[in-house]
């Protein structure tokens, strides 16, 4: 009984992570080319022929890359928000009609016995969303891709078990990297990506609920790395009376290689 995660891939070059139950077997995402996806799967003993379903939060290339090519090679059905589907159509290929499945943001739904919700995120894509999971009364939260925080977020995925949150990039890294202005301006804005500093606050926010577990995840590889991102949170939670490691667990994922492999019961 319960639900398990593991990040297959987390970053800008490539997102892909797995969510399971007793029935369901889920890929959220699927970035990186698919042969890639499979020996991550097989590295975790799941089949990518058990995959009841690919959920795309939104139609970037590091979210979509693999996913015709999967859903052709394993018959899997593709679930997306109808804005979603308009934008990364074309960039798919041939996809059978029986495995393009729509759903509504802010409307649940399953997969066999696990119980999504979609919910709006503001990023710069069509109509981009974070996933809570549910099954029984357990709950996983996926929150990536998002440029800021809000009430309706937090009251989202406070009550989570555990919650996959975007800590993309260190903000004094961003603004002495080489990424030209324009690129740099749309990763700070309000629909560009968490810094490390802002998702160590609104994490202060969302511990006010239960969660037990937390993965800092799509990492930037030139403006980020993972020692930076873990101490920055942990040092925010401290000075605010959170005690990492007995308040709440603080983990990480990986751009190249699958994180720690979580079973909620």
């Amino acid at each position: 009984m319960g639900l398990k995660i593991c990040s297959l891939s987390s970053g800008s070059s490539g997102n892909a992570t797995y969510i399971g139950s007793d029935r369901a077997n889920i890929l959220v995402d699927a970035g990186l080319p698919a042969k890639y996806i499979i020996k991550a799967l097989n590295d975790i003993n799941v089949s990518p022929c058990e995959l009841d379903a690919i959920l795309v939060s939104h139609e970037h290339t590091d979210h979509i890359k693999g996913i015709g090519a999967l859903s052709r090679r394993f018959d899997i059905p593709i679930y997306a928000n109808e804005p979603t589907w308009t934008s990364m159509r074309s960039k798919l290929g041939n996809i059978k009609s029986k495995n393009m499945r729509i759903f509504y943001t802010d409307m649940d739904f399953y997969i066999k016995d696990i119980n999504v919700q979609a919910f709006a995120i503001p990023h710069d894509a069509a109509e981009p969303v974070g996933f809570c999971f549910y099954y029984g009364n357990k709950k996983i939260s996926i929150t990536t891709d998002l440029g800021h925080t809000n009430n309706s977020i937090t009251k989202t995925v406070m009550d989570s078990d555990l919650i996959l949150l975007e800590a993309n990039h260190d903000l004094q890294m961003l603004r002495d990297g080489s990424y030209p202005w324009p690129l740099k301006r749309r990763i700070m804005g309000k629909y560009g990506h968490l810094s490390n500093e802002q998702a160590g606050l609104a994490l202060v926010e969302m511990l006010k609920g239960k969660i037990a577990y937390v993965l800092l995840a799509h990492l930037s590889e030139e403006n980020n790395f993972p020692q930076l991102a873990y101490d920055t949170v942990i040092n925010i939670l401290k000075s605010k009376g959170i005690r990492p490691g007995k308040d709440v667990v603080i983990d990480m994922t990986y751009r190249e290689g699958v994180s720690n492999f979580y079973h909620i019961e």
